[in-house]
């Protein structure tokens, strides 16, 4: 009998419908494998929807999502809209989605595939073994708080407030140690308590929650010292979970631990099965239309769509052993190909991914090996 999955898809700008149509190409081909059959609605979002519509997420396109199994999302924002006024933004869209879509855990795995060490300008040796987990809370602190603008007789004062409840600390911690169950049962908080108040709450909820864990090993890491040890050891690292500041900055640290920002896949979830899947990159408006931008992160977000929100852990490990495999066959996108090679296309990338899933599906004894 057949899945029946309903999928909003929102390109977004710049390489977003590009490399959104790999996801979709290689979802599709997955699904032909495990019997599934999706309904694909397409919205306007970001950049794109102030354009036509003036708002930079219309309720037309957050009424598809709702209505939706999984949300696959491109990217947002562009130079051309970095003048407008705060809520005709691109970026505001992604807030609002996360909000009103109830998506306060956002999972970012960073992983090193073989034959990538060169693309890092780390050395090969402090890179090996590099698979670690960014945990990030995604609707509280700076992002969520109150801001303002005003005159004072010294000029213009700006204020951004970071608020956390103890309750919202409590949920993404809980995620964190669950996920840790799964993998190497090891979780490092990272926090800035000797300065924040809202980081000295945020240990005290974690060395609570960690008394319900007891066979995952946790330590406390301060933010400046974590940034610099993901450079130093990175290998070190399993569960990384820390607040939406911290985690939007180091999950993008993460990005030279594995060659490029192109590589990292995300997967923003709530209560239930539902979630919201999409690469960790910008729209790179810079290289648009041009054909070159690589669609492995929006491929494996695809992946973690088939793991949290369709719980289908063989599928999730089809396409990543497939990515594993074309990786590690030579081929390579601008971002990650050695000077003067020659690099494949977007499109040409994802039918690599694709060719090496029906390879799988021709041979079923070939094991599928997930990566959690």
């Amino acid at each position: 009998m057949a899945n029946h999955k309903h999928v909003a898809v929102l390109p977004g700008d710049g390489i977003g419908p590009e490399i959104v149509d790999e996801g979709v190409k290689v979802m599709k081909a997955v699904g032909d494998r495990f019997d599934y059959t999706f309904h694909f609605s397409f919205g306007l979002v970001g950049g794109g929807a102030i354009e036509r519509l003036k708002q930079p997420l219309p309720e037309e396109t957050l009424t598809q999502c709702r209505k939706a199994d999984a949300v696959l999302l491109g990217a947002v924002g562009g130079p051309r809209w970095d003048r407008n006024p705060p809520h005709l933004r691109p970026e505001k869209a992604l807030l609002g989605l996360r909000k009103e879509l109830g998506l306060y855990a956002n999972l970012r795995p960073a992983i090193l595939y073989p034959g990538l060490e060169s693309s890092s300008s780390l050395k090969p040796e402090v890179l090996e073994g590099v698979d670690l987990m960014v945990v990030r809370e995604l609707t509280g602190g700076l992002y969520f708080g109150d801001k303002r603008t005003e005159k004072t007789a010294d000029g213009l004062k700006a204020t951004d407030t970071l608020v956390y409840h103890e309750h919202e600390v409590e949920r993404i911690v809980h995620r964190a140690f669950q996920l840790a169950q799964g993998r190497r049962k090891h979780v490092t908080s990272v926090d800035k308590a000797n300065i924040l108040e809202s980081s000295r709450l945020w240990r005290s909820v974690v060395e609570r929650v960690a008394k319900q864990y007891p066979e995952v090993e946790v330590e406390h890491m301060l933010v400046d010292n974590c940034a610099m040890q993901m450079v130093r050891r990175p290998a070190d690292f399993d569960v990384i979970v820390t607040e939406n500041l911290f985690g939007d900055i180091l999950s993008d640290e993460a990005a030279i631990l594995t060659g490029s920002i192109g590589m990292l896949p995300s997967a923003s979830l709530g209560e239930g099965t539902f979630g919201l899947y999409e690469p960790v990159h910008g729209s790179a408006p810079d290289i648009a239309g041009q054909g070159v931008a690589n669609p492995v992160a929006t491929i494996l977000s695809v992946a973690m769509m088939f793991r949290h929100s369709f719980h289908n852990e063989e599928a999730a490990g089809m396409i990543e052993k497939a990515v594993r495999e074309v990786l590690a066959s030579g081929a390579r996108t601008m971002d990650v190909a050695s000077p003067g090679a020659l690099a494949l296309s977007t499109e040409e990338m994802g039918d690599k991914v694709v060719e090496a899933i029906r390879r799988q599906q021709d041979d079923p004894k070939v094991p599928v090996e997930a990566m959690m």
